[in-house]
């Protein structure tokens, strides 16, 4: 008797894998941008610390916030989707069937086969066959704003409370290099480590994910330093 072979894909992971990857670059480049733009403004070393504590809060919460109303929205639309799926199979079974069957020859079924497919997914799950292959939403892909939101969020705090750290660890004239210095390498490693996690090319992704991040930094810097100002 053969045994089904149970394999593992990036794509099962994407959900999180993505609110965590974006709320940890928001937290280090928004966290250090902030830090660098208020040491940049000759801002005391106190008021540099509290000016990343908020930001962390702040932008933590908002994350969060943000992440749960667009997976939100995200999953109100699948849902509204998949019931109308379900009114039509329930009134229209038969176009339902022969709608099916043209998904499979489109994909390079020949009609007989693609019909006979079709009856048979219809049989068993008509409401998933329609989900998945109409739809286009499958279990792996679909809304989960609870877990996007603490994804996202928990990730916004390690990231931020990194560049905090070292804004800690150096007082004096040279917190702003040290910061964004530090920056940078927990920017080159979040990019490579969410390449390797998500199988794509470790420079490509330490490429973009540092450039957009010292971009930041450096134009906050000049805010900072033109105005001499908190920014």
């Amino acid at each position: 008797m053969s045994r089904i072979h149970a394999e593992s894909h990036r794509t099962h992971h994407i959900g999180w894998m993505r609110a965590a990857v974006l709320g940890a670059n928001d937290g280090i480049v928004s966290t250090a941008s902030l830090i660098i733009g208020v040491a940049a403004a000759n801002g005391p070393h106190s008021a540099v610390l509290v000016a990343g504590v908020a930001g962390l809060v702040a932008g933590a919460m908002s994350m969060a916030a943000g992440e749960y109303v667009s997976v939100s929205s995200q999953f109100d639309t699948e849902q509204a989707d998949i019931a109308r799926e379900r009114q039509e199979l329930a009134t229209d079974g038969v176009r339902e069937t022969a709608e099916l069957a043209g998904i499979y020859m489109q994909r390079g079924l020949d009609a007989d086969l693609a019909k006979q497919v079709a009856r048979q997914l219809m049989a068993k799950d008509a409401l998933g066959a329609h989900t998945r292959d109409e739809l286009g939403i499958s279990e792996a892909m679909n809304a989960r704003p609870l877990m996007a939101a603490a994804s996202s969020a928990a990730a916004f705090i390690v990231g931020a409370g990194l560049p905090l750290l070292s804004a800690w660890l150096a007082p004096g004239p040279s917190l702003a290099l040290v910061v964004g210095a530090t920056s940078l390498l927990f920017l080159v490693l979040l990019g490579g480590l969410a390449a390797y996690i998500g199988g794509a090319g470790i420079v490509r992704g330490i490429v973009r994910v540092t450039f957009w991040g010292a971009l930041a930094m450096a134009i906050t810097a000049g805010v900072g330093k033109l105005f001499g100002v908190a920014v």
